[in-house]
């Protein structure tokens, strides 16, 4: 079985490597857009981070100018371009755009699975945005970005990584390359200095590529009634917590959840993974026969729950949401610096 995932990664790496050449050999094209862009994404399948960066880089510019995040939307019942409205649900515009609506309700958002057509129609709809921020867009070359930010994990560097099936990379680790900033992330707390040299000594970056590192920051438990409203926080007495989570690495989010709550019980599914009957009654009698006393999910489980119309009452008010934040602690400033540089010399232009 090894064998067989180790011929089909060979040749699914030649597939990638010869669409990259076809595109740095300009035998395919690709087209560039009269609006700085930047694009957030991984060489590795999910996992790494991309929507906590997005939301970051998006509400830090949203401050000083207009912004707009486009998106493929992956796994939504809809096609072509759809923007993101009050009312829109997973289901319309996909979970992790869904997700970044709540999180950033002042910020323009659409999804279309062209982003060379997506940022035409963002343009003509908004003739005054300023930039347009990419996620999951480093593999869809069509469209050449002005700034790339690549992001790999701290627990598996891209350059240790082989192609899929037999790793996780659906990208050559040359295309790394491409990339003016890589971002470490998911930094434990208890990283230290020589772990970071060792990552650097890894990467191995060229001198015109910027790296930084980036950890998780866990906000306050949020009950999904009033999740995306302003509230006032009272205290959470809960103690027996199920775990409900699909996403592609959840273990940093109960790794935390259980240093938090004495004892936990979990139930994980596949990335992106919708609910059905089966998997709702699966949860509530894991929920009854555990003696549970509440549900903890992630943001992007809470877009698509919220989205359903069959999830049970019961079960949805006793449903907390833990919201979730990148963090580059003291590189913070060097970050946004950059990414404004990029923005300066792009409007000189």
């Amino acid at each position: 079985m090894k064998f067989v995932r180790i011929i089909l990664s060979w040749l699914y790496g030649a597939v990638v490597t010869v669409r990259n050449i076809l595109y740095d050999e300009h035998l395919l094209l690709s087209c560039e857009s009269d609006i700085p862009t930047i694009c957030v994404g991984n060489l590795a399948v999910g996992g790494t981070g991309k929507t906590p960066l997005v939301a970051y880089i998006a509400g830090e510019l949203s401050k000083r100018m207009n912004v707009a995040i486009l998106s493929r939307g992956y796994k939504r019942s809809t096609c072509g371009f759809v923007l993101a409205e009050d009312a829109s649900t997973a289901s319309d515009i996909g979970d992790e755009p869904a997700e970044l609506h709540r999180k950033l309700p002042g910020v323009v958002l659409a999804v279309c699975e062209n982003r060379v057509a997506g940022i035409r129609r963002l343009r003509k709809m908004y003739p005054e945005l300023h930039v347009v921020i990419l996620d999951d867009a480093f593999q869809h070359r069509r469209l050449k970005c002005g700034f790339n930010i690549l992001l790999t994990t701290a627990d598996n560097l891209y350059v240790n990584d082989y192609f899929l099936p037999y790793g996780k990379l659906r990208d050559s680790k040359q295309s790394a390359s491409r990339a003016n900033v890589i971002v470490v992330s998911k930094c434990k707390d208890s990283m230290q200095p020589i772990e970071r040299r060792i990552i650097e000594t890894s990467l191995r970056l060229p001198i015109y590529q910027k790296l930084f590192f980036s950890y998780l920051r866990y906000g306050d438990l949020l009950p999904l009634r009033d999740w995306g409203r302003p509230q006032e926080l009272s205290a959470f007495d809960k103690q027996h917590p199920l775990i409900l989570s699909a996403i592609a690495n959840a273990a940093p989010l109960h790794e935390y959840l259980q240093k938090m709550f004495p004892e936990t019980e979990q139930i994980e599914f596949a990335d992106h993974h919708k609910f059905t009957r089966a998997d709702i009654e699966m949860i509530r009698n894991k929920f009854v026969n555990s003696g549970c006393d509440c549900i903890i999910t992630t943001e992007k489980d809470a877009a698509r729950i919220v989205a359903m119309k069959s999830f049970p009452d019961d079960l949805y008010d006793c449903t907390y949401v833990q919201p979730m934040e990148i963090d580059f602690r003291r590189e913070s400033e060097s970050f946004m610096k950059i990414i404004m540089q990029y923005m300066t010399e792009s409007n000189r232009k």
